[in-house]
């Protein structure tokens, strides 16, 4: 094999078994299918011409079963690789090279899972390795800058947050011309991971750069999340929604769209990214038709919650697409036939008891907490965030201004029965965050006896 400039002689030259086009999400791959010399399986799925011209957006991804496959989120593997998949398709020319040996940093699967439970005593991902005796990275990068030589790659531009990566490839004869960041928003659950990676690996802002003036593409919203510290009986709860200067969340016809700007909305995907579940309740659902997933930022979509007493949602309203779970809770009211459709479509429906003019709202917190969710953000409407924070099941408030003034509107939160202002809600521990011309505010909310319930959904 005649290699390009400066890359370093294999021991034994991969041998390509194969080139198919795979079809994906993200447009059509040409993947190109190695035995190397180690006797690893790698896949690079590649768009354009990498033999001459600029440096070729490249990403070396080392494989992650239960990140890449399961969606695990210990890990930001999964969501790395996608975001890797869609850059490449974005500009139409690059490479992602999937490294199968490379499974928890290279001590395999079973190791990882071992390594997994050393995590869950108290370890963090270097430390369990080296309980285990094993290597805190044991990655190599020969067979992948061999492969790089057999794909005629000249140089690469090298998507990864990882200085090492960049090192060990020019170390074996790879022209690395830049490196590029792949930070994604951090999940409460791989927060730690991610923590790790910076201080004791050494890689540049995993988990994104923190808030400021100038909102980046994967940013750090842990000042606004606050200390997630989900309770026996319920999730954290986190209550967040956009308002007019004048104190609205829509105008009095319903119409929200946009009360905040890009940067503002792109903080609002990366909580969504960071919490476990995100809820809504019908009306929301009705007015506005969410997603309520992670689009403006690189992260994992939350499971979606809808309150709907009545079951007015239709199996055709984007909550309930396919691209993540939904879970609709309901009152044993609600029409069998809807009930079948929905479920029908994939969309989970749980019956809870009735409230007074709603949803036992106890009830859905005590079930979301015994299915594993540890942190709730509630996006609206104004119905559910009165109940919560009429019943006391808030934690944390955040709260982003806009310049805008529209007179009468709708109001996030309605009557709590408060007649004095020393018994109103108070918020403590202020977060501030500017996006643009937008202002966030977040604060911990303190707790207080609650009052009579209100609607709910």
């Amino acid at each position: 094999m005649v290699l390009p400039f400066g890359y370093a002689e294999p021991t034994r030259a991969p041998v390509e078994v194969g080139s198919v086009l795979i079809p994906t999400s993200y447009g059509e791959f040409r993947t190109r299918v190695f035995e190397t010399a180690t006797g690893h399986v790698y896949l690079a799925l590649s768009k354009g011409d990498l033999t001459s011209g600029e440096p070729v957006l490249t990403r070396l991804h080392s494989e992650c079963l239960t990140g890449d496959a399961l969606g695990s989120l210990r890990c930001d593997c999964g969501v790395q690789l996608r975001t890797a998949m869609r850059a490449v398709a974005a500009e139409d020319r690059g490479v992602v090279l999937y490294l199968t040996d490379h499974e928890g940093r290279g001590i395999g699967l079973l190791n990882k899972f071992r390594a997994y439970m050393e995590q869950d005593i108290g370890a963090d991902t270097l430390e369990a390795n080296v309980r285990l005796g094993l290597p805190p990275d044991g990655r190599d990068y020969a067979d992948a800058a061999a492969v790089l030589a057999a794909l005629r790659i000249p140089s690469v531009r090298l998507l990864s947050n990882n200085p090492a990566k960049a090192d060990a490839l020019r170390r074996l004869g790879v022209r690395v011309a830049a490196v590029e960041p792949l930070a994604t928003v951090a999940q409460r659950r791989n927060l730690r991971y991610l923590a790790t990676k910076a201080d004791r690996f050494g890689h540049v802002h995993p988990a994104g750069m923190a808030l400021t003036t100038a909102v980046p593409a994967a940013v750090d919203v842990g000042v606004l999340l606050g200390d997630v510290r989900p309770r026996d009986d319920r999730p954290y709860v986190l209550v967040k929604y956009a308002q007019t200067l004048d104190g609205r969340i829509a105008t009095r016809t319903g119409d929200s769209k946009w009360i905040s700007g890009e940067a503002e909305r792109r903080i609002s995907h990366a909580l969504r990214a960071a919490c476990d579940a995100v809820l809504v309740g019908s009306g929301t659902v009705r007015q506005d038709d969410p997603e309520l997933t992670v689009r403006l930022v690189p992260g994992a979509n939350p499971i979606r919650v809808v309150l709907d007493s009545t079951l007015r949602m239709v199996p055709t309203a984007k909550v309930a697409g396919e691209i993540a779970t939904t879970v609709v809770f309901t009152t044993p009211a609600a029409d069998p036939k809807r009930v079948e459709q929905l479920r029908a479509g994939g969309v989970t429906v749980h019956e809870v008891p009735a409230g007074p003019r709603g949803l036992d709202l106890t009830a859905v917190l005590a079930h979301l907490r015994g299915t594993g969710v540890e942190s709730l953000l509630v996006e609206g409407g104004g119905r559910v965030i009165t109940s919560l924070f009429a019943a006391g099941q808030v934690d944390r408030l955040v709260v982003s201004i806009s310049p805008t003034v529209i007179g009468a509107g709708v109001e996030a939160v309605g009557d709590l029965g408060i007649a004095l202002v020393a018994d109103g809600v108070r918020l403590v521990n202020r977060a501030v965050c500017i996006a643009d011309d937008d202002v966030l505010l977040g604060w911990d909310v303190e707790p207080r006896t609650a009052t009579k319930p209100t609607p709910s959904s």
